[in-house]
């Protein structure tokens, strides 16, 4: 197209486009004569915006910059690079997006992968492959110490953190806290900036903060603010359930690229560490969630001080006491961690906890949940002796422990009728013996006994519940469950109307469930 036909359309649109408005106008005005004259008078008597009338946006822009011109300076970027090579890609190729820190994101739990920003190398098929991503980064002393989430600095080969005044650093790691997802790196400098320690356990729904990072790895130094949307949040994607969660959730803006910036309170101090978020669509959607500085700076103490952490370790599983299975071990009130399971050999089986205890205290604090009891364990060192208030068949007791020293083994739980019982439609689902066959087809250790789901009913209460085939059903009402045949008779013995507390094997780990029972249930045996 010619630059005259160019500059015709232009000017064409220039008169077409305001004819166009005002024809607009005066077809609203025809339509709308009373409406539009009372909103153009009010417009026209409305008062010019003075200092007073914006005071207080002004006083809140005010606040939100000088917080972050106070924190933007211990931010960092940190970039790293990993040494994959092309059979670690999954499909042999140059792997471009595939990796980071070493990681393939399609290994990782949904909200982790969604918070990465990675790219692979270029080029057709290097050998060896060099993959590169972006994170962030906050330093907490001048001497050039940095706090990172691990899953940043993972199977890293070359760290490089770049400064808000654009100076850029070699980086070494100098530990990682893998159940907590921390790190700390180190870069060669002095007289950093840093910022204050918070303490998030004074947070309250509702607060303001604000969230630090390079999101994408393009947008560096990215300041969001929001509030703390929730606190003590579990983590959905954890591979274990003995990790601590009780994560802050913010709405604060936390996108891929954000992973192991500061999320600080109004004074600037830093509460927490953003780690991951929920997402459908891999960029944020209004939850975002940060590790709470509580954790972090245990943690990280120990790290600059050893290089290594040591997590306290009782060896149980445990469960929220709630309003629906409070009942069922005798309390007053839904306050408290219950044991669903005790590791053999154990600091928990040494103490003589059992499955079914309601821990109330650890040396005379409340715990009022299990987020609170996992995270103060975690916390303590190896071998520190705790007093536990208990409650056993609705008695009060006392149980004294030596905490454990955590590691991935101390996890681990140490390894007759005919198929398709049913329970009459009452929970909708049938069980099966633990057999030979049906261990090996769910993968299900020797040393767990009870009864095997086969199948579960569509909308029945099982399904409410969350039970699925594979699972085994341990006890009910806490009488334990040796087959098929003894879970049938167990739930047929119960009243029609009463809910049931289930002990369950699922994935390796135990938890209570309630069961609500359908009243009326489909006739199809199930």
């Amino acid at each position: 197209m010619s630059t005259s036909t160019n500059s015709l359309i232009a000017k064409s649109k220039s008169v077409v486009v305001p004819l166009a408005a005002a024809a607009v106008l005066i077809l609203a005005f025809a339509f709308f004569p009373g409406r539009n004259s009372a909103r153009a008078a009010a417009i026209t008597a409305a008062a010019p915006l003075d200092q007073s009338s914006v005071a207080p946006l002004v006083a809140l822009d005010d606040a939100v910059e000088a917080v972050a011109a106070r924190v933007t300076p211990a931010v960092v970027n940190v970039a790293v690079t990993s040494r994959v090579g092309a059979d670690e890609t999954g499909d042999g190729d140059s792997g471009q997006g595939q990796g980071f820190g070493g990681i393939n994101p399609q290994d990782l739990p949904p909200g982790f992968r969604q918070f990465f920003f990675g790219f692979g190398g270029q080029g057709m098929k290097p050998q060896p492959q060099f993959e590169h991503g972006i994170g962030s980064g906050v330093i907490i002393a001048p001497d050039g110490y940095i706090v990172t989430n691990d899953h940043v600095v993972n199977g890293a080969t070359q760290i490089r953190v770049t400064l808000n005044d654009r100076r850029v650093f070699p980086a070494k790691v100098i530990g990682v806290d893998k159940l907590d997802d921390l790190a700390v790196i180190k870069i060669d400098a002095h007289d950093l900036p840093t910022i204050a320690w918070g303490d998030s356990t004074k947070l309250r729904p509702g607060e303001t903060v604000l969230a630090f990072g390079n999101p994408f790895g393009n947008f560096p130094f990215t300041v969001t603010r929001g509030i703390v949307s929730g606190l003590d949040r579990p983590n959905p994607y954890s591979d274990d359930a003995r990790k601590p969660g009780d994560f802050i959730q913010t709405d604060a803006a936390i996108n891929p690229g954000n992973s192991g910036g500061p999320l600080v309170d109004a004074y600037g101090q830093l509460v927490g560490i953003d780690t991951f978020i929920i997402s459908n669509s891999g960029s944020f959607a209004g939850a975002g969630f940060a590790i709470p500085s509580q954790m972090v700076r245990a943690s990280v103490d120990q790290i600059m001080k050893s290089g290594t952490v040591h997590h306290g370790y009782l060896g149980i599983s445990i469960n929220n006491v709630t309003p629906d299975n409070a009942s069922f071990f005798n309390l007053s009130s839904a306050s408290g961690a219950v044991i669903s399971q005790v590791t053999p050999d154990s600091p928990a089986s040494r103490a003589g906890l059992e499955s079914g205890d309601v821990i109330r205290t650890l040396n005379g604090k409340e715990i009022p949940n299990s987020s609170a009891l996992q995270v103060a364990v975690s916390e303590m060192t190896p071998g520190t002796p705790v007093e536990l208030g208990i409650i056993r068949d609705g008695k009060l007791q006392t149980l004294h422990a030596t905490v454990g020293e955590y590691n991935e083994k101390s996890t681990e739980v140490a390894e007759n009728a005919g198929p398709g019982h049913e329970d009459g439609g009452k929970l909708g689902l049938a069980v099966d013996n633990l057999n030979p066959d049906v261990r090996q087809q769910y993968n299900i250790p020797e040393n767990v006994h009870g009864a095997a789901i086969e199948s579960v009913r569509p909308g029945s209460a099982a399904e409410d519940a969350g039970l699925a085939p594979g699972d085994v059903i341990l006890s009910v009402d806490r009488k334990p469950v040796d087959g098929a045949s003894s879970f049938v008779d167990a739930v047929h013995a119960l009243p029609a109307d009463k809910d049931i507390l289930l002990l369950v094997w699922s994935n390796g780990g135990t938890s209570f469930l309630v069961i609500h029972p359908d009243l009326n249930p489909q006739q199809n045996g199930m």
